[in-house]
């Protein structure tokens, strides 16, 4: 049996996500400029395919929200724009050999309204970056949570590994209004032992 280093194995992937911080910056810049505001989240969306499909090699399913399954669960929430055309984007890693236990990493694409437009000083769906941050109305809250998940698992990739257990890559919409997003992946099948939601932090 292979000995791993665990110590030598971890400088490797911080090593390989330092090399993806320009590939970061971009996606992140990409998906900001996607105004994915409630109901208009298509476009985000069709990103997410593409990089779930051709960067991760992952198996990607589109799950339109289908009120029916899910207005009798105890997390729905009454709708407040129709679902037709609007799609959460899941991507599942199987390993060839399940030896761990299996994982969800969840975010929202949806942002919430940009307000006054005059109040900002750029364009809000025109991502820029300042020093070490990168602004635009939802850079983080949470489109720089999804890209974090992506290139944790672009980085194994890059390095010859892959999880043990099945990974569930989850981009949901109507994060911000009721949450059904998440709640119809669920109510799909969609589980696995935990779940991690990489959100901004708080100061």
């Amino acid at each position: 049996m292979k000995t791993i280093n665990i110590n030598a194995l971890e400088k490797d992937i911080v090593a390989t996500v330092e090399t993806l911080r320009e590939e970061s910056i971009a996606l992140l810049s990409e998906l900001v400029s996607h105004a994915s505001l409630l109901g208009e989240e298509q476009s985000a969306q069709d990103v997410m395919k593409r990089v779930f499909a051709d960067d991760l090699e992952l198996e990607v399913k589109a799950l339109t929200i289908d009120e029916d399954l899910i207005k009798d669960h105890p997390g729905y929430s009454p709708s407040l724009v129709c679902y037709d055309g609007r799609v959460n984007v899941v991507g599942t890693h199987r390993p060839s050999v399940v030896q761990g236990k299996s994982i969800i990493f969840n975010g929202h694409i949806d942002v919430v309204p940009v307000g006054d437009e005059r109040l900002w000083t750029q364009p809000p769906f025109q991502p820029w970056v300042d020093g070490d941050k990168l602004f635009g109305r939802g850079a983080s809250d949470m489109k720089a949570g999804i890209v974090s998940y992506i290139m944790a698992f672009k980085a194994l990739k890059r390095l010859g590994y892959e999880p043990a257990a099945k990974v569930i890559l989850q981009s949901v919409i109507e994060e911000e209004c009721t949450g059904n997003g998440a709640l119809a992946c669920l109510v799909a099948g969609h589980t696995a032992d935990a779940a991690s939601l990489p959100s901004r932090q708080r100061a």
